[in-house]
């Protein structure tokens, strides 16, 4: 059965950098359209970050362009959110997604705080 799994929250201060991982089991990633999604307490779920299958095209909130980079690694079949300059009201769960061939799959998320 396909499922993501995400890697490397946790705490940092406002300026700071954080890397999201989200590695997939039972599916190659790269066949699929793929993204980040942050869910902050009491808001509604954000698309942060998403590139398409192929090319791929890439697409960002205007809340995090020019900070958030994702990308993709096709050997490690991992996709990845690379967050820069964090502020404060990037705090949330962020959870990666893989959508095609009539299937959609979401990881359970990971806490990013950002805090001083």
């Amino acid at each position: 059965q396909a499922r993501l799994v995400e890697s490397g929250g946790g705490l940092v201060q406002p300026g700071e950098s954080l890397t999201l991982s989200c590695v997939g089991y039972g599916l190659t990633l790269g066949n699929y359209a793929s993204g980040w999604y942050r869910q902050a307490p009491g808001k509604e779920r954000e698309l942060v970050a998403s590139m398409t299958q192929f090319g791929p095209d890439y697409s960002y909130a205007p809340s995090v362009e020019g900070r958030f980079s994702i990308s993709k690694d096709h050997a490690m079949n991992t996709i990845y959110l690379q967050m820069n300059n964090l502020k404060a009201e990037d705090t949330a769960v962020y959870s990666c997604y893989a959508r095609g061939f009539g299937m959609s799959v979401t990881g359970p998320g990971i806490q990013v705080t950002v805090s001083t």
